[in-house]
């Protein structure tokens, strides 16, 4: 008959299991933009973006063998956020886009990349972001923190004056960043 010990060597102790048995579910999340906290983005999709390792190959006489590199690899993230009746929102992505590719003027380029006092910094055409992941109280329990953050990509709004339902308009918003920062909120 086996027997069975509380002692922490042993692998199935219950200090080895996770302590919070709910699961995590998909409809509990909040996105912000730093540079912009004025604009709630009504965020209703996003997803925390892959994150991939490069692999280089050791050679042996036998097999070639995967070992790990030094270099991490980061998806685009996409956001899909209600539009404010106003546009706000959607007008900040659209701006901030058309000054990084300054489409008219050089003057739109020297806008995105000056702070609030006029002083030119290239750091200004970037900003950090949250995802913060809530738990099923709405609880925050992690934070992705997304640096140097931009955006590439700003869907259309489709009008039709034909359409016999009020449809609320969503847009998507894909952003390049330098990297993201997954942090527990849970003390």
């Amino acid at each position: 008959m086996p027997s069975y010990s509380s002692s922490s060597s042993n692998s199935c102790s219950w200090a080895n299991q996770i302590n919070n048995r709910n699961f995590l579910s998909g409809i509990g999340f909040k996105f912000n933009l730093g540079k912009y906290p004025k604009v709630d983005f009504f965020c209703n999709s996003a997803r925390i973006p892959e994150i991939t390792l490069a692999t280089a190959k050791q050679p042996t006489y036998l097999k070639d063998i995967d070992v790990p590199e030094t270099k991490l690899s980061f998806g685009d993230l996409t956001i899909q956020f209600l539009v404010d009746e106003n546009l706000e929102n959607y007008r900040i992505v659209h701006e901030w886009m058309y000054g990084l590719g300054f489409p008219e003027t050089a003057q739109q380029f020297i806008d995105v990349t000056s702070d609030q006092e006029g002083v030119r910094d290239m750091k200004e055409q970037f900003a950090d972001g949250s995802l913060r992941i809530l738990n099923s109280n709405f609880n925050e329990v992690a934070k992705v923190k997304f640096l140097d953050m931009f955006p590439v990509s700003l869907s259309s709004l489709d009008f039709d004056a034909t359409s016999t339902d009020v449809n609320y308009f969503t847009a998507q918003a894909t952003f390049k960043y330098t990297v993201y920062q997954l942090t527990s909120s849970i003390k």
